[in-house]
């Protein structure tokens, strides 16, 4: 199956190495395709080609099995902190080639808490997806609020349309959406959880 999407995430680790060490190690049944270092040095683990064990159980505009149809990209961060800037820029490198390799639109870069809203977190309020989205390497988001009042239902299927189709809670799909578009948003469902969502299909 050749790949569709890239999935994004962080490695909650104690730096690089220890990342690496984990991801390559076959007992821990974890594995991705690449690893940037905050210094920027990306390294190689699986062929692109071949499925990674990197994003478990998820769902993303209406398909499952995101390990047979994706390309893991692991960030060395704790999710607590900015992304470095050189990690940033060899991470836009690399999924300008991932992107033309593969024939995968912008709209296929997701983080592993778009696909399985609730169980993951990664890459966290801190990913810089303005960055990826100025730079035509991650679907662009809306601008204007609907006419309507918030509604979960109505807000559910502007998710869905824009690839949010993992069989989750109304409180894991709206924390999902706000940490990709909105990740200091705090409070019940309002207009502007709407917003980034109409445009970005």
């Amino acid at each position: 199956m050749l790949p569709g999407l890239v999935v994004i995430h962080y490695t909650a680790m104690q730096g690089a190495q220890a990342a690496l060490e984990r991801l390559c190690d076959p007992a821990f049944e974890v594995s991705a395709h690449y690893l940037i270092a905050e210094d920027g040095t990306v390294t190689c683990m699986v062929p692109e080609h071949l499925r990674a064990w990197h994003a478990g159980a998820g769902h993303w505009a209406g398909q499952g099995d995101v390990n047979s149809r994706s390309i893991g990209i692991e960030l060395d961060n704790d999710g607590r902190r900015p992304f470095a800037e050189p990690q940033m820029q060899n991470l836009e490198a690399l999924l300008r080639g991932i992107l033309r390799r593969w024939s995968i639109p912008p709209e296929g870069v997701i983080g592993h808490s778009d696909m399985a809203p609730g169980r993951k977190s990664d890459p966290g309020p801190h990913f810089d997806w303005p960055r990826l989205e100025a730079a035509g390497l991650a679907a662009p988001r809306g601008t204007g609020a609907p006419d309507q009042k918030p509604d979960l239902d109505t807000f559910r299927a502007a998710a869905r349309a824009a690839g949010y189709t993992a069989d989750v809670s109304d409180a894991d799909l709206l924390a999902a959406v706000r940490l990709r578009y909105r990740p200091q948003a705090t409070g019940p469902l309002s207009p502007q959880d709407y917003a980034p969502l109409h445009l970005a299909r």
